[in-house]
């Protein structure tokens, strides 16, 4: 009954770790595996060096030239992530992003934009919210933000992913060109090739600037070209490093086309080695909870249950003492006792007849009885 107990004991230890391995996997993972709602704020630095921009400066327009540092500060709005309801609520989360670019060299702020949008958790793709909006222009406008926008899905394919553009208010596709290895880290290298589209912006804004750069012209557009490279932590969609060569022109009626913005950004090494940081933090807290912490407990648990089994097969020790005999087990103590206590009382335990002896209050003696064959018997 013992071994039975403990072998049950074990039994239901092991198919409790079994289970917790499970939950684990299919509960615990993919919880991780999603935007969480307590996310820290996060800066993003890029430089580039000798970059051509334009400066506005008291309302005077001015071409210049100096190394740029373009920072992007995204905040996620936990109160504003709680309001959401209906499909929103529960998968998706609201972030505000800003941005600002300064020079270098004078701290003068040359052109700065902040934007508030809502993202799918798993995917990392911006979705349908009323409130999202983009103002780089001083107004809050509302634009429709789609596909990623500052982050990949966690486990991020070999494919090409649609990639939201601030400058054309739209997507346009990013392809997949091979791995790298950044601070230790494989990453995906996507690109996105965007070549001499017009940018959607209003009359006024281009008559300011054809005033200025481009007198006796009457019409014109600004042309936008830009190469981004995006190195994404596959396994949290995470950007490691981030580069974009723009590059913007006037190009009016008439007169000569004028270069507004020729600039080469790309993350600073400390944005660089936060990010993989960061990164590889995410993937060893995934690792574990989601293949060793779940592999260990499906060890354990299957070792329990094994020893289960072959604890409840092995017999009793007393069926073990018979079998071995072939006899009935000894009596115990107190059996053998009892059976001292009888035989006294029975009489020497013998095949022999007490001797005989005279009786001299009888006439006859006592004849003893002799044990012997019915022939010697009948002799006497």
């Amino acid at each position: 009954m013992k071994h039975r107990a403990v072998g049950a004991v074990l039994f239901g230890g092991g198919v409790l770790l079994l289970a917790l391995a499970a939950g684990l996997v299919f509960v615990v993972k993919p919880a991780m595996t999603k935007l969480p709602y307590d996310l820290d704020p996060s800066t993003s630095v890029a430089e580039a060096k000798g970059a051509t921009f334009l400066q506005i400066t008291n309302g005077a327009v001015d071409i210049d030239q100096a190394d740029l540092k373009s920072t992007i500060l995204v905040t996620p709005e936990r109160d504003k992530t709680a309001a959401l309801s209906g499909d929103l609520a529960g998968d998706t989360v609201v972030w505000r992003v800003g941005q600002t670019v300064d020079r270098t060299d004078t701290k003068e702020l040359v052109s700065a934009y902040g934007a508030e949008l809502a993202l799918d958790r798993v995917s990392g793709a911006a979705v349908e919210w009323n409130d999202q909006f983009l103002d780089d222009s001083g107004t809050p406008e509302k634009v429709s933000f789609a596909g990623q926008v500052y982050k990949f899905p966690f486990n991020a394919a070999q494919g090409n992913y649609e990639v939201f553009d601030r400058d054309l208010r739209q997507t346009r596709m990013a392809e997949f060109k091979g791995t790298e290895e950044i601070e230790g880290l494989e990453t995906y290298r996507y690109e996105q090739v965007i070549s001499d589209e017009k940018l959607p912006l209003p009359a006024e804004r281009i008559a300011l600037l054809l005033g200025a750069l481009a007198p006796g012209a009457t019409a014109g557009d600004i042309v936008y070209s830009n190469t981004r490279t995006v190195w994404v932590d596959p396994v949290t969609g995470s950007y490691i490093k981030v580069r974009e060569q723009q590059k913007k022109v006037l190009t009016p009626n008439t007169g000569a086309p004028v270069t507004l913005l020729d600039a080469d950004f790309v993350y600073n090494d400390e944005t660089v080695t936060a990010s993989a940081d960061r990164a590889k933090t995410s993937r060893g807290q995934l690792t574990i909870l989601g293949v060793w912490a779940p592999l260990a407990l499906v060890v354990l648990g299957l070792a329990l249950i094994v020893a289960a089994l072959l604890l409840s097969r092995r017999p009793a020790p007393a069926a073990v003492g018979t079998h071995r005999a072939g006899a009935d087990p000894t009596p115990t103590r107190v059996d053998q006792q009892a059976v001292r206590d009888d035989d006294r009382a029975a009489g020497p335990l013998t095949d022999e007849i007490p001797p005989a002896s005279t009786n001299w209050r009888s006439e006859e003696p006592t004849v003893p009885i002799q044990r012997g064959t019915q022939g010697e018997a009948e002799k006497r």
